[in-house]
């Protein structure tokens, strides 16, 4: 475990509680926000892609209160109360998995979405970015299990099917992420399905 993982768990992280509007309205403890029933609250998904086009994808850490051991993009997270939600991206994407984003742009400003395991619920306004990295990822094991470049197509196929091994929250993003991706990552080598 990295001292910086180290350092976050030794403090108490909390997360930012948001009205319908995607207003803040308060903070709560993130060990305890998570539940059966979630308040809604202020998130953040990325999507990293490398030089060759490929998809950083990695599956959830056994431990993980929600969604363990579940597949989804290169990194979630929550922004801390007064953090910018970029820097909070940045943040994430060194401490979870030791790369660093370039590029990093803001696609889907507005997303949200509700989810549940069985067990907890997730209760989101989830703005979503994409980025490039370069090279491999050195993920913290209490926060990834596995990590895999995937093609975006192949990704956007495990996304529509009906057995899909992707969090809902990836299942709902990428068909979502797809038409904007050339726009935001230009040069971004991509196959295009028929």
């Amino acid at each position: 475990m990295t001292t910086s993982n180290l350092r976050e768990e030794s403090v108490r992280e909390e997360v930012v509680l948001v009205d319908d509007e995607g207003r803040p309205v308060g903070v709560a403890d993130k060990a305890t926000v998570h539940g059966p029933t979630t308040p809604r609250h202020l998130a953040f998904s990325c999507y990293g892609f490398d030089a060759a086009g490929r998809l950083l994808v990695t599956r959830r850490a056994p431990d993980k209160r929600a969604f363990p051991l579940v597949w989804t993009g290169t990194c979630c997270g929550h922004p801390a109360p007064g953090e910018d939600i970029a820097a909070a991206v940045h943040r994430r994407l060194c401490d979870e998995l030791g790369v660093e984003a370039r590029d990093l742009t803001l696609l889907l400003p507005d997303f949200s979405y509700r989810a549940s395991d069985g067990a907890v619920e997730e209760n989101e306004l989830c703005p979503v970015y994409v980025c490039r990295l370069e090279g491999d990822p050195e993920p913290a094991p209490d926060e990834v299990a596995e990590w895999v470049w995937w093609d975006w197509d192949a990704f956007l196929a495990a996304a529509e099917a009906p057995d899909s091994v992707l969090s809902p929250w990836a299942r709902l993003q990428a068909p979502l992420l797809d038409p904007l991706l050339d726009t935001a990552l230009p040069g971004l080598p991509r196959r295009r399905t028929a």
